[in-house]
């Protein structure tokens, strides 16, 4: 029997905007939807009095690369959500995969013994395509939460193997490793270290592998010694028998598309091995061929010991992450543990696992690892570093299905001769208005620009989002000229 809610005194709840939420007539009021929005939806790492005076962007559809917003304007969706929807929008398959699952069986937990199907298979797949060694995984339903794991799996192996004493994690600044207490730690981002008690201790840090930023005098084979070599003194100073690993993504993405020398991951992993500390390769962004590999530590030199992963294993259509474990710590966890108390009730979810499931089968039968490799990635890296002649662009670069440009004040000879502006200006902001207004979604790292693609952009559609990249640079250019901020101009702010 149905109870009345004002009977039961309990307060009813004002639904008087659930017509813009579920009408069936075609478009959308985004002034409600913005209102409801900022009444009512915090959202992460934004500054929510600036997002209540402009209004949050209400995304409703998405196909392929594109996606459409409740006013209808079409944008190119430049970094795969958040560099995650590698086989594009609008995949009924996976869809489909995910509705038989939830007809079928919808949740049941990992614990008490138990398994489910989808997980079972899904753990077997990733075994197959992981790199050589790596026999188990434990899934989480985030990156942070993979992070977080691989840390308590590093404790428990060293405690496992007699050194409990090893518990000091290296990572390196400007890195990302997720916003959770373990994972912002472990990231290197100062403004996310100001909030908090932060990075909770043991955890160390040491300076990320950018040539462009701290390479002036030396070659980038010189360059990348150098600061793999940063890790050797970082172990010393802690000293060698408190060092239980180090933590670094092969490609830094949310950092800027820092790509390291060739010569910096296979000096990281001699050091590692030297001093017989575990080396985490955090694959959260680089997995599932955005790098154009299954994973981006086969490209590197590098043979970790564990490999978070997320984002590209469902695509985004579902939550889901996890952690590669190597036979050097499955088989210490296994054989010498016990219980390993740690987990999360959606640990395996069996739809999450059934959208990845799909996921790889579309990548495999697709052949995007491949395409990425041998086509659209050297095409997006000629195309995207030819805008390497725009008077605002330092220097352009590119791996597989990842970007990035330095907008400047002033060129130089070289990529360290640039005059880089004002950071309180926030021309990279300011880049980015205008590429969401003219279509490209194109995100700012301060005032690195950067892209990431689905691994299903064609070589046609590159030659369109590089041309609205390239308008925009020009409509950024015309700002800050006519705001005296290039080099020369009136009223030039004091550089740092």
């Amino acid at each position: 029997m149905a109870i009345d809610s004002m009977e039961a005194g309990v307060r009813a709840p004002d639904l008087g905007a659930d017509d813009v939420l579920t009408r069936d007539t075609p478009g959308f009021d985004t002034g409600e939807l913005q209102r409801l929005d900022s009444a009512h939806y915090l959202h992460p790492f934004t500054d929510h009095s600036a997002l209540r005076a402009q209004g949050a962007r209400v995304m409703v559809r998405g196909e392929g690369i594109y996606l459409w917003d409740s006013d209808g304007h079409k944008i190119i969706d430049g970094m795969s959500g958040l560099w995650c929807v590698n086989v594009g929008y609008g995949r009924a398959a996976i869809t489909e995969a995910v509705a038989r699952q939830m007809q079928a069986l919808p949740f049941y937990n990992s614990f008490f013994n138990t398994t489910n199907v989808p997980a079972v298979r899904l753990a077997a797949r990733l075994a197959a395509l992981a790199p050589e060694g790596f026999r188990h995984v434990f899934f989480t339903s985030s990156g942070s939460e993979a992070n977080d794991t691989a840390v308590r799996m590093a404790w428990r192996y060293w405690q496992l193997m007699g050194q409990p004493q090893r518990l000091a994690i290296i990572s390196r600044r400007n890195a990302y490793h997720g916003s959770t207490i373990a994972g912002a730690s472990l990231g290197g981002m100062a403004g996310m270290h100001a909030q908090g008690a932060l990075p909770i201790p043991g955890i160390h840090h040491i300076e990320q592998p950018n040539f462009a930023e701290l390479g002036r005098g030396m070659s980038e084979a010189e360059f990348g010694l150098t600061a793999a070599r940063w890790l050797e003194e970082k172990i010393l100073e802690i000293g060698p028998g408190k060092v239980a690993a180090f933590i670094g993504e092969p490609v830094q993405g949310a950092g800027g598309v820092i790509i390291p020398p060739r010569t910096y991951w296979p000096e990281i992993q001699r050091i590692c091995d030297r001093y017989g500390i575990l080396l985490i390769s955090d694959e959260v962004i680089c997995g599932f061929g955005r790098l154009g590999a299954w994973f981006g530590c086969e490209l590197m030199g590098m043979r970790p010991d564990l490999i978070p992963f997320a984002k590209g294993v469902t695509s985004g259509y579902i939550p889901l992450g996890g952690v590669l474990v190597s036979d050097r710590v499955a088989d210490v966890l296994i054989d010498k543990g016990g219980d390993f108390n740690h987990g999360f009730t959606y640990s395996g979810h069996p739809v999450a696992c059934a959208a990845a499931l799909e996921n790889i089968r579309i990548l495999l039968d697709e052949r995007l690892v491949e395409k990425v490799a041998q086509e659209t990635g050297p095409y997006l890296k000629t195309a995207f570093g030819a805008l390497a002649s725009h008077p605002l662009v330092g220097h352009a670069e590119s791996t597989g299905m990842a970007a990035g440009l330095n907008l400047v004040r002033r060129k130089g000879a070289t990529m360290h001769d640039c005059e880089p502006f004002a950071r309180e200006l926030g021309v990279g902001m300011l880049c980015r208005g205008h590429m969401f207004d003219n279509g490209v979604i194109m995100r700012a790292v301060g005032d690195r620009m950067i892209v990431a693609p689905p691994l299903v952009i064609t070589c046609a559609e590159i030659d369109e989002m590089v041309g609205r990249i390239r308008v925009c640079l020009d409509l950024t250019l015309a700002d800050v000229q006519q705001r005296g901020w290039m080099q020369g101009g009136p009223g030039e702010p004091t550089l740092r």
